[in-house]
């Protein structure tokens, strides 16, 4: 397949550059994927397609402070951007400017000390903290995607009400609609809600690279299922509803290698066969970028790209703060 098959254009006026309150008052768009009829609703209505005994599953995964301002002894402004602990006190990291980062150099930051221990091929270095995971939480900033432009002043914005477990650098972008309210009127229908977790990383805002795409190497990242959450789904009685990529990722990768934790790299993409997954709720997606593959894998290119027509035609927002999009 060609990667220009999964290309659209999409004015930066579409862009979400901040969180519709309260959340789930968000544009829903309804696909189904059988009768290809295309729904426009709000995000709260997402009870309406949701019945006794389905599974709603997701990501309770944390963003943490990833990202770290300091400055070289010479005074000079320096980027640290955390993408995954190594081991204790040591951190895999991107850094800008890195061209004049080398072997060695210290960074001091706001109550911390980092070194730079190794360069990595890939262009990422290790950096060596002087400071505890909690600390370099206190001096560091929540990252937002580099396509939103404005900061701010709520990190608790880039977060779901249900997030847990501090080890993603960004959010499961799906979850951001759900409210309290919501998860609890949900639960009251006789819904299960049940979380899993996948550790998000930065490659998840990259665009793919390769002309075909079927070349395209996808990341690495850590998930975990909690074994009652498997018996829940093996059991289950209704459909299983994945709130976002990242569940859908995790719950294939399960069904795929049979194991409940551990590094996954899978990559989905049209023709696959879905082994869990009866529903999606997702955002729209960047172009060319191995989610809206993902999507495509899951109801068809052509649905997935006659949807994205339609929703710039209707004013829906994209990406991470953007209005929602539910394919069953």
């Amino acid at each position: 397949m060609r990667l220009e098959d999964f290309d659209y254009y999409l004015p930066k006026s579409a862009i979400a550059q901040n969180p519709v309150t309260p959340r789930d008052h968000a544009k829903l768009m309804v696909i189904h994927r059988d009768t290809r009829k295309i729904e426009h609703r709000i995000f709260y209505n997402i009870t309406d397609y949701l019945n006794h005994d389905d599974l709603l599953i997701v990501n309770e995964t944390k963003v943490i402070h990833a990202r770290l301002i300091g400055h070289k002894t010479t005074g000079a402004k320096v980027e640290v951007f955390l993408l995954k602990k190594i081991e204790d006190k040591i951190w895999q990291t991107l850094v800008k400017p890195g061209g004049k980062i080398k072997v060695g150099t210290e960074i001091i930051f706001n109550g911390a000390k980092g070194k730079c221990i190794e360069h990595l091929d890939d262009g990422t270095r290790y950096f060596q903290f002087d400071v505890e995971d909690d600390e370099l939480e206190k001096i560091g900033e929540i990252p937002l995607p580099p396509y939103i432009t404005k900061t701010t002043s709520d990190p608790s914005e880039y977060q779901t009400v249900y997030a847990k477990d501090p080890a993603s650098v960004a959010a499961p972008t799906a979850g951001l609609h759900f409210t309290e309210e919501l998860l609890e009127k949900i639960s009251a229908m006789g819904v299960k809600i049940l979380k899993i977790t996948l550790d998000v990383g930065l490659d998840t805002f990259r665009p793919i690279e390769t002309d075909e795409v079927e070349a395209h190497k996808m990341h690495t990242e850590f998930y975990r299922i909690p074994p009652e959450v498997a018996s829940e789904i093996v059991n289950k009685k209704g459909r299983v509803f994945a709130v976002g990529t990242t569940v859908v990722r995790t719950l294939e990768s399960w069904a795929k290698t049979g194991n409940l934790y551990g590094n996954t790299s899978l990559y989905i993409y049209p023709p696959y066969e879905f082994k869990v997954v009866d529903a999606m709720i997702t955002n729209f997606h960047i172009p060319k970028s191995s989610l809206i593959v993902l999507v495509s894998a899951f109801a068809g290119r052509d649905l997935v790209m006659e949807a994205y027509k339609l929703a710039l035609e209707n004013e829906y927002r994209f990406f991470s703060f953007g209005d929602a999009c539910l394919f069953i």
